[in-house]
């Protein structure tokens, strides 16, 4: 199995299972070695009191392309931590895409990027995940 193939079969792995993405509309766009692109629409329900939307619905694309792309090498990986910070408001019905680089990858640590941007691809967040394996793999056998 090459490795894209096994970054396709991680991701379809823990597709099946993610329920948050699936409430959210998210839908991965790509996934490769290292790196994942998840995208989603600003819908009613995320929009906050000031009109934009909620920071907690940015950070979860975010960490959800993240979450993809640290998945990609056949371990599971959780997030050891992460920050982000906010650039610019996303408006109701805005697409909203989280574009996931790992940057380091050493033992069971790693840490990546994740640039998320509106349609025209304008900066909305850049987040910052530090993550850690489990020690446990996602298939016994090849999948």
């Amino acid at each position: 199995m090459t490795p894209q193939e096994l970054a396709h079969a991680c991701a379809a792995a823990m597709w099946r299972e993610d329920r948050a993405r699936a409430a959210l509309g998210m839908h991965l766009e790509r996934v490769a070695p290292g790196e994942a692109t998840i995208c989603m629409q600003v819908g009613p329900a995320m929009v906050n009191g000031h009109g934009i939307c909620h920071g907690g619905y940015i950070f979860t694309l975010a960490d959800s392309a993240f979450a993809f792309a640290c998945n990609t090498y056949g371990e599971r990986v959780v997030a050891a931590g992460a920050s982000i910070s906010f650039l610019r408001p996303a408006t109701l019905g805005m697409r909203l895409c989280a574009t996931a680089s790992e940057r380091v990858r050493a033992g069971r640590n790693g840490i990546y990027d994740i640039r998320v941007e509106d349609e025209a691809g304008q900066a909305i967040a850049e987040f910052r995940g530090q993550s850690r394996s489990l020690g446990t793999r996602f298939f016994e056998e090849a999948p």
